[in-house]
């Protein structure tokens, strides 16, 4: 059997730094006024409409659409078997059943020690409903160090776009990573790998590694205010402020929380991984108003940023 052709890729997103400049050019010249283009494709994708963003999914976004147990896309799952993969041992896929709108960013997720993918399995519904094509994996040995389940979050990210099943639906060029615990120090190890990734969420991580200084990856680091795994003062704090002062990253404290908060689901969890997703991987800035300024609430201990976003 022949593998399957690659997915058909689209150009990366313009340079945030620069979109600013991009919207003054388009306004000056008057195509910034100009009605949607009719529905036709793009890249063999079929596409509505030729907005300034054209990774934009879903509805305009409010409070009740993060918290929600599921979003506005209906969505499919597949299980993928370890011995038809290589790199990690398998997984399930999650993805929206309609491409009405283009193709989707990816999302690989990774349990922690001694866990496998069910650990982590709630977010996978959680977060393909709002727009993602999203794996949670089984690791190779559910004692893999952080280091390792980085590298097989990054061979779960090659699979997705090369050979799944679900290709043809994923933008290769906006993905992203997330794990509990160890799993969360293999997203910062996949994201110091492969700066291109759009966006990483460790959380509550944990990892030998403590100084991340040469992560390029917009990063969201989540920490519990009574982790006794994972501290976050030997730990989520030194993770986040290692990473560089010019990165967009910002410090999620759970309040009163302990290490394994990520692994069931969790309103606080979802609604900002879902927003530094959207943002980062889509680059929707609709989601900005969740993220800057800071959000504050009972469930939250602290919040740090580096607040207005690139």
């Amino acid at each position: 059997m022949h593998p399957a052709p690659p997915a058909p890729t689209r150009p990366r997103p313009f340079p945030r730094a620069l979109r600013p400049l991009l919207a003054l050019a388009l306004t000056a010249a008057g195509l910034a006024a100009l009605p949607a283009a009719p529905a036709g494709a793009r890249d063999g994708v079929p596409v509505t409409t030729l907005a300034a963003n054209p990774y934009q999914r879903g509805p305009a976004p409010t409070v009740a659409s993060i918290e929600a147990t599921r979003g506005p896309f209906a969505i499919a799952q597949t299980t993928v078997p370890a011995s038809s993969v290589s790199g990690f041992r398998g997984g399930t896929i999650y993805y929206p059943t309609s491409t009405a709108e283009g193709t989707f960013g990816a999302v690989a997720v990774s349990p922690g020690f001694t866990a496998s993918q069910s650990s982590v399995a709630w977010l996978g519904p959680r977060l393909a409903s709002q727009g993602f094509v999203v794996v949670t994996i089984d690791t190779l040995s559910v004692y893999d160090q952080p280091a390792s389940r980085g590298t097989q979050l990054l061979a779960a990210l090659d699979y997705l776009t090369n050979t799944s099943a679900v290709r043809t639906r994923i933008d290769r060029n906006r993905l992203a990573v997330m794990g509990h615990s160890m799993g969360g120090g293999g997203s910062l190890s996949a994201a110091n790998a492969r700066p291109a990734l759009q966006a990483a969420i460790p959380l509550t991580g944990w990892h030998t590694v403590k100084n991340w200084s040469s992560v390029r990856v917009p990063t969201l680091v989540v920490g519990a205010e009574n982790d006794s795994v994972a501290p976050v003062s030997s730990h989520s704090e030194p993770f986040y402020t290692s990473l560089p002062a010019t990165l967009d990253k910002a410090y999620l404290e759970l309040n009163g929380a302990s290490h394994s908060a990520p692994t069931s689901p969790n309103v606080t969890v979802a609604k900002y991984s879902i927003s530094w997703l959207k943002r980062f991987v889509d680059d929707d800035t609709r989601y900005e108003q969740f993220l800057c300024p800071a959000p504050r609430g009972t469930a939250i201990e602290e919040y740090r940023d580096t607040c207005p976003h690139s």
